[in-house]
């Protein structure tokens, strides 16, 4: 099994729905997400995906949530803006983005709201 990663940034605002802390008010985050690809083969001239293929699937997705309003932004599709549906959202966009590529897998998907807090989405 051979995997490659790319990293992206982003950043936004959301609050945390009936959360009961802090993180229930408004605040903002400069968040990281790394995308993790696989595949059991490379391709004819030896790799699993052109980096810059998926560079540009990531930052076609992180542009879509960056600097805006997580609460109120369609791509979260009324979902709470935790890390974890935004790692699980990031994932399914990834594997549309990427479905003309059916040797390669998205592994898993990580969104670092600060550098000690990730959440990790894998299918």
């Amino acid at each position: 099994m051979y995997t490659v990663e790319v990293t992206g940034r982003f950043e936004s605002a959301h609050r945390l729905r009936e959360y009961k802390g802090k993180c229930e008010n408004l605040h903002g985050h400069n968040w990281k997400v790394q995308v993790l690809c696989s595949a059991d083969v490379l391709d004819d001239i030896g790799i699993v995906i052109d980096f810059r293929i998926l560079k540009e699937a990531l930052k076609s997705i992180t542009d879509e949530i960056d600097h805006t309003y997580l609460n109120e932004n369609p791509f979260l599709k009324g979902c709470n803006p935790t890390s974890e549906n935004v790692a699980r959202l990031i994932f399914e966009a990834m594997k549309e983005r990427l479905a003309a590529y059916p040797a390669v897998t998205v592994a898993e998907v990580a969104v670092w709201e600060t550098d000690s807090s990730c959440a990790r989405y894998r299918n």
